[in-house]
């Protein structure tokens, strides 16, 4: 990954990276043409504002042994942002902890999986 600014990478596959406290992974969006779902970048790498919303969905398997091998017990979970200005604000359907606030978008040297 190539940087843009402490806030956002260029994935190798072209999408831009940020670090997402509520989930802490980094969420890429796809920006400019091409194949797939895009996204408009305002092209600012410090202030980046990104349209539409940001929606991460995935399933997280079930803390108990006997529903390991159950995909019907996963978790589902929801990561839904609007990024605005270099601001984060997270929908009240995000499942994690930082559901219906407003955050700055953190360095990415603040301990996000890569």
């Amino acid at each position: 990954m190539s940087a843009l600014s402490s806030k956002l990478r260029k994935a190798s596959d072209g999408k831009l990276m940020f670090r997402c406290p509520g989930c802490n992974e980094l969420h890429g969006v796809a920006v400019g043409g091409g194949p797939g779902p895009r996204w408009s970048w305002n092209g600012d790498a410090e202030l980046p504002t990104f349209s539409p919303s940001i929606l991460v969905t995935w399933n997280e398997p079930s803390d108990k042994e006997e529903e390991f091998d159950d995909p019907a017990m996963d978790r589902k979970m929801i990561c839904h942002s609007f990024v605005t200005d270099g601001v984060i604000r997270f929908l009240t359907d995000c499942t994690h902890a930082l559901a219906g606030t407003s955050v700055e978008i953190p360095d990415l040297d603040q301990g996000a999986a890569a």
